[in-house]
């Protein structure tokens, strides 16, 4: 399978794949959302998987790390097996990427995910899993420099691995 990138919705998208049923996936482009997070690792299926630019609509959306970086339950393991990767989930049968991409991608996608809860912590000063605020961890420059220096780095190396290399054609 062929790396693409193309524009549904305002954003550029960069397909990742086929599910068994024929349905191409796509990787949305990041996106600064509400003024203090970055919106990233969405993917989406489209009304118009060939050509998602003429698509009316969004037909399915899920995040990455529940599709991969996860537990998936499977007949073969009913407690769940980790997926580490695209090709080893049990509902993907293409992939664009090389098994060497798909590990260099998941890391890239862990990090993410990482720094995006490291920045929320920085944010707000805490896990905001009570009320209790005997301690206070907000740190705006730390917050400032993972979303303005480190996560850019992250979103470039992704489109890197997405991108056609349009001198092979």
């Amino acid at each position: 399978m062929k790396k693409e990138k193309s524009h549904a919705f305002g954003k550029d998208i960069y397909l990742l794949g086929s599910f068994n049923n024929g349905e191409r996936f796509w990787l949305e482009a990041a996106s600064w959302d509400c003024d203090w997070y970055w919106g990233f690792g969405y993917i989406e299926t489209y009304t118009n998987n060939k050509n998602p630019t003429k698509a009316n609509d969004i037909t399915a959306h899920q995040h990455y790390n529940g599709l991969c970086s996860c537990r998936v339950e499977t007949e073969d393991y009913p407690s769940g097996k980790y997926v580490d990767f695209l090709a080893e989930h049990k509902n993907i049968s293409e992939c664009v990427l090389t098994e060497h991409e798909q590990w260099q991608f998941s890391d890239l996608m862990k990090s993410f995910y990482t720094l995006r809860d490291t920045a929320q912590m920085m944010h707000s000063g805490h896990s905001r899993l009570t009320s209790n605020k005997d301690i206070n961890l907000k740190d705006m420059e730390l917050y400032t420099h993972i979303n303005k220096v480190l996560m850019p780095k992250i979103f470039q190396a992704v489109y890197n691995l997405l991108t056609p290399d349009l001198t092979t054609d």
